[in-house]
């Protein structure tokens, strides 16, 4: 029998930090902090909404970090 996978950590980080930044620097913060999958999406992207542990989402608009949540 195969071990049951185990989640990512999530880092105690906060989304609204990120707000603001541009694309490339709030991408490679996050992946500083330790989130396992950095997600950048245009404004109005159709996206599944399962929850992953460990990924940061960013709204981006005119090369900046407009929106941010975790999952």
């Amino acid at each position: 029998m195969a071990p049951a996978p185990t989640n990512p950590h999530t880092p105690d980080d906060d989304p609204e930090t990120y707000v603001g930044l541009d694309v490339a620097t709030a991408e490679r913060q996050a992946r500083e902090r330790g989130w396992t999958t950095v997600r950048s999406l245009p404004p109005d992207a159709v996206i599944t909404m399962e929850y992953l542990s460990g990924r940061l989402n960013f709204t981006v608009e005119d090369g900046a970090v407009a929106r941010c949540w975790k999952g």
